[in-house]
């Protein structure tokens, strides 16, 4: 959901500057996302992150905490693909460039799914609050979404914030059980039109 192959760019290279932390926390979403938080211990976090697994306690007591840093990071990932999509001249475009960046990943989503939305799903099934730092970060998305929509004039701003997030989702998770790339790619056409047709006078 907030991944973009320029935000993955700006992601590493911002990583490789922060030190063994900052490699930690994008190794944990790279890993939460390809296997599942369950499955993933710290030694194939610190594996992933080419850290030693000794340091890792020293920033990370818990899986749990690198679970929060993940989350947390996905959300400063969509705070700034946001502020980029701003950057556009009007809510259309910056509806249509947010679908064209989730159709770009359509090769990660076959495999994976969703890099937001299957961590959400995995903590919502988790009473430890991590469910409700995960609901907030769904909750900005479909806020941004909502505020486009308004600029547009559409009084059920709302309403169409969350179809075309829950579309996103749901064309994620057929793409995902599929195998089938081409399917985000045929939606996100769909979905692109359709904010055409909601932004004609």
């Amino acid at each position: 959901m907030t991944d973009s192959k320029s935000g993955t760019t700006a992601g590493a290279a911002t990583s490789r500057r922060g030190g063994k932390r900052a490699r930690l926390v994008e190794a944990a979403v790279q890993v939460f996302h390809q296997q599942g938080v369950e499955k993933t211990t710290l030694a194939d976090i610190a594996r992933a992150a080419d850290v030693p697994l000794g340091n890792v306690y020293y920033y990370f007591k818990t899986k749990d905490q690198l679970v929060e840093a993940a989350v947390e990071a996905h959300c400063d990932q969509l705070t700034a693909l946001t502020a980029g999509l701003e950057r556009l001249p009007d809510p259309a475009a910056r509806l249509k460039t947010l679908i064209a960046g989730w159709v770009e990943e359509r090769e990660t989503a076959a495999r994976f799914g969703c890099p937001f939305g299957t961590l959400a799903t995995e903590l919502d099934k988790r009473d430890d609050g991590l469910d409700l730092a995960a609901a907030q970060v769904m909750r900005a998305l479909i806020d941004w979404v909502e505020g486009q929509f308004t600029e547009l004039g559409r009084p059920d701003a709302h309403a169409l914030a969350i179809e075309l997030v829950a579309a996103y989702q749901g064309m994620s998770v057929l793409t995902n059980t599929l195998r089938d790339p081409g399917l985000m790619a045929a939606q996100g056409e769909r979905l692109q039109a359709w904010v055409d047709g909601l932004a004609r006078p």
